[in-house]
């Protein structure tokens, strides 16, 4: 416990750690007020010509729902009718889309958290996801630079378990924080459509979907976190997360990207770490496979498929954990001199 509270303590007392959780604050402050500002409370009128729309909105997508299932049965189309005809009248059928038309759907200038939430949340995770990264490497390659590892481990003198001891606490603190951030970012949003805007229709679907986003997210910065830490561990510096995090960017995501599409290679989505981030995310991504419909002269090819969480979160574990056991095998083994 005494090595578990002094890390503690050297976490929150590093500068870097304090100014991340500054420019949090301010980035939170600046769009929790450029959101108050370019919003306003609807008034009576506003909301009724806008439920008026969504209605007759809801009511056409019946409406063309029953003329395609009216010339499916050998019915003539209505003379006005120009519109797209689709093979399948399951694709115009309202109860079957993700979505229906909601007053919220045509208000102008008006923040709605149910439109605006997920947004919101995705770019709070983005910033913690960097957040977690950039203070993970920067906590253990400040501390092997520096020789601060060197001096902990004349008092304990015990490799494993001062990394682990180091490791755990930052991950504890970054989950907290993580937690405590979100929850207060999304009640600020909330408050701002309550006296400012318009809450939207919240359901319990609409509260699963956001917390599943939410869930997810924390997962997220967990392994960023974990990846710069074990990153800088192996690279003894915290410019070795950062060169090797570019590195990857720009020769993989980018280079390896362009050679594998000129080679016209199958599925080369699957190969890069980006598409599991997004898939893991989001819940599953779409991703096209350009050599699937190369012998395809004619007709039409779907070339697409999916990607869900469930491999995207074993890659994932997977490539964190790695990346982790190595960090602490070598870390074993290592001079630290």
């Amino acid at each position: 416990m005494n090595l578990i509270r002094a890390e503690v303590e050297r976490l929150a007392a590093r500068r870097f750690v304090q100014l991340m959780v500054v420019l949090l604050v301010f980035a939170f402050g600046v769009t929790a007020a450029t959101t108050l500002a370019g919003s306003h409370q609807p008034s009576a009128v506003e909301l009724a010509e806008a439920q008026q729309r969504a209605v007759a909105e809801r009511r056409e997508m019946e409406v063309q729902h029953a003329h395609c299932l009216a010339r499916e049965q050998g019915a003539p189309p209505p003379v006005e009718d120009f519109g797209y005809v689709p093979a399948d009248c399951s694709e115009l059928d309202p109860a079957l889309q993700d979505r229906l038309p909601v007053t919220a759907d045509f208000l102008t200038g008006v923040f709605t958290f149910t439109r605006q939430a997920e947004p919101l949340l995705y770019f709070l995770v983005a910033f913690l996801v960097l957040f977690g990264f950039l203070v993970g490497a920067s906590y253990i390659g400040a501390d092997l630079n520096s020789g601060g590892v060197v001096n902990l481990l004349l008092w304990r003198p015990r490799r494993l378990t001062v990394l682990g001891a180091k490791l755990g606490t930052l991950l504890g603190l970054t989950l907290v924080l993580s937690v405590l951030a979100s929850l207060a970012y999304l009640v600020t949003f909330w408050i701002i459509a309550q006296i400012a805007g318009y809450p939207g229709p919240t359901n319990a679907s609409f509260w699963s979907a956001l917390g599943a986003i939410w869930g997810r997210g924390l997962v997220l910065v967990l392994f960023a976190t974990a990846a710069g830490f074990a990153i800088a561990t192996l690279g003894r510096h915290t410019s070795a997360a950062l060169g090797a995090i570019a590195a990857y960017l720009v020769v993989w995501e980018l280079g390896a990207r362009i050679v594998l599409e000129i080679l016209n290679a199958a599925r080369p989505d699957q190969l890069m770490l980006s598409t599991y981030l997004s898939a893991w995310l989001n819940g599953q991504v779409t991703s096209w496979d350009n050599s699937a419909c190369s012998e395809v002269t004619y007709g039409y090819c779907d070339g697409s498929y999916l990607v869900t969480w469930r491999p995207a979160l074993a890659v994932l574990l997977l490539f964190t954990a790695g990346l982790i056991a190595v960090a602490f095998a070598v870390f074993r083994r290592r001079d630290l001199v």
